[in-house]
């Protein structure tokens, strides 16, 4: 059963009579993970390709969008990491920092549309969210400030920035790199129907010895040492940031993409370049502490660098979503030239070690087809839709189950339809926009709906199914559909509704 998407009323497109795709891995996938990609726009590396400047160049701007996340949803990814502040430049109206120059070839000039606006609503018409992707403290080198002119933090608040190596960085040390930071988010997350804010970077640089911070070290350490001085900045900024978006919108989630190793393991302690010890992150402690929603730690390693670690990042997720990292990049010949097998095995350990699902860093490389990995993702690993996993630790309350399904044949397509109890009474049900759908169906007289195997489609905005039938065939269909909170929490079933397909008037 292949998976197309349409634009008509926000609807979903399924192709029923369609020879199912063969499967070649024995154990199904998983019914809920998460399925991601992190989709880069610094310096345009998976969008936009091209800058725009009429309006023609914008359609084509916007069209490229919109078949990329169509081939994503082909392979039923279901969550996109979208980089949307990058390096003190961000790809929506802001009042705080310039729009990129990716968009129209100039810093601070408006493209002619929203990007993260639109991105949003092409990610959520094809059933996948799409978090704010945040690269937290770095702000460009001397010739990406210079480019922003006086709208560069470097110059607003010179204070709060400091200069390590040619690059220029927010300090973590200080009160006010904090309430900057936030009032960004608080821009996006009060803006636009975002389902998350990702933070990047979110850590001290690599070179953090040489890092220019002692004069805050000075004036609030409090003679503890530099080591968990510069982890509890980090932690206070997490701790506020999570309590402040989850004030605004509770179902927006907050994560981060720490570096790929927590800490050296007892047995192997030579790692090196941990994300506790080297750069002063403490993920465990902002589970620990309430703080997070999901870690994607960027494991691009293999062997005993990547497994070991994968049951570690599990061992301290305090029962919230660990989603693995995998460098997708590393099939290159240039930078590290793996096999696919290798991708294969991390994303089935990952699955078999309880983790809430995989991403891939970065979209670019999923759909250039390296080595077979879209393929392989969408005709194996992938190949049946998945929900994504419910967030219980912030709303486990169920969602109404949705009644009268109704099915009709137009022309060379099926159209479902469905309501809601109280559908058209005020303040009886949610609002349209906080539910999601997922459609089962089955050939045979009962629907298991645990299985995906059962899923048509999930994360089904508005409620309406459109499903084009390609071949003329003589079967029954059974149909059922359930109601999805923004915290993934799932409704019970519908009643079933069973419809025979035939080429003859019946």
């Amino acid at each position: 059963m292949r998976r197309w998407f349409c634009g008509v009323m926000m609807g979903v497109c399924v192709v029923l009579g369609h020879p199912m795709r063969a499967d070649s891995i024995p154990a199904s996938p998983p019914k809920q993970e998460v399925r991601a990609v992190w989709l880069s726009t610094l310096q345009g590396l998976d969008w936009p390709h091209r800058t725009a400047r009429t309006a023609a160049e914008r359609e084509a701007q916007q069209q490229s969008l919109r078949e990329i996340l169509d081939r994503l949803a082909e392979a039923n990814f279901n969550t996109v990491f979208l980089q949307t502040r990058i390096r003190g430049d961000v790809i929506y109206r802001s009042g705080i920092e310039p729009i990129s120059a990716v968009f129209t070839g100039k810093v601070g000039e408006w493209p002619g549309y929203d990007p993260l606006a639109f991105a949003v609503e092409e990610c959520h018409k094809r059933g996948m969210e799409c978090h704010a992707w945040f690269v937290t403290f770095p702000v460009g080198n001397s010739r990406q400030v210079r480019a922003q002119g006086a709208r560069a933090v470097t110059r607003r608040q010179p204070k709060l920035c400091k200069q390590l190596r040619g690059e220029w960085y927010l300090d973590p040390g200080l009160p006010g790199t904090t309430d900057y930071l936030l009032a960004l988010v608080k821009e996006v997350v009060s803006g636009y129907d975002i389902d998350g804010i990702h933070f990047d970077y979110i850590r001290y640089p690599e070179n953090a010895k040489q890092f220019p911070d002692g004069a805050a070290y000075r004036a609030s350490g409090r003679k503890k040492p530099l080591a968990e001085w510069r982890r509890e900045n980090i932690n206070r900024l997490v701790k506020r940031i999570y309590d402040e978006v989850k004030q605004m919108k509770p179902w927006v989630q907050v994560s981060s993409a720490p570096l790929g190793k927590y800490r050296p393991l007892p047995d192997r302690p030579g790692d090196g370049w941990t994300a506790y010890e080297t750069v002063f992150q403490d993920p465990k402690q902002w589970f620990e502490q309430g703080a997070h929603d999901m870690v994607a730690p960027m494991m691009y390693y293999t062997d005993g660098h990547f497994y070991p670690y994968v049951e570690d990042w599990k061992s301290h997720s305090q029962d919230r979503l660990f989603v693995a990292g995998l460098g997708a990049y590393r099939l290159d010949p240039t930078e590290g030239d793996w096999p696919l097998e290798e991708v294969v095995r991390q994303v089935e350990y990952c699955r078999e070690q309880g983790a809430s699902g995989t991403a891939f860093f970065r979209s670019g490389h999923v759909l250039y087809n390296s080595k077979g990995l879209f393929k392989t993702l969408r005709d194996s690993l992938y190949r049946h839709p998945a929900q994504l996993p419910p967030l219980t630790w912030l709303n486990d309350s169920l969602p109404p189950t949705p009644e009268e399904i109704r099915v009709e044949r137009i022309g060379d397509e099926l159209h479902l339809s469905w309501r809601m109890p109280g559908e058209g009474e005020p303040d009886t049900i949610p609002a349209a926009h906080d539910v999601t759908y997922t459609v089962y169906y089955s050939l045979t007289d009962t629907i298991d709906s645990a299985s995906p195997r059962s899923i048509l489609a999930t994360l089904v905005r508005g409620n309406h199914l459109y499903l084009p039938i390609t071949a003329e065939i003589e079967q029954g269909f059974l149909f059922t559909v359930t109601a999805s909170s923004r915290y993934h929490i799932e409704s019970l079933p519908a009643r079933e509704t069973y419809y025979y397909l035939s080429k003859y008037p019946k």
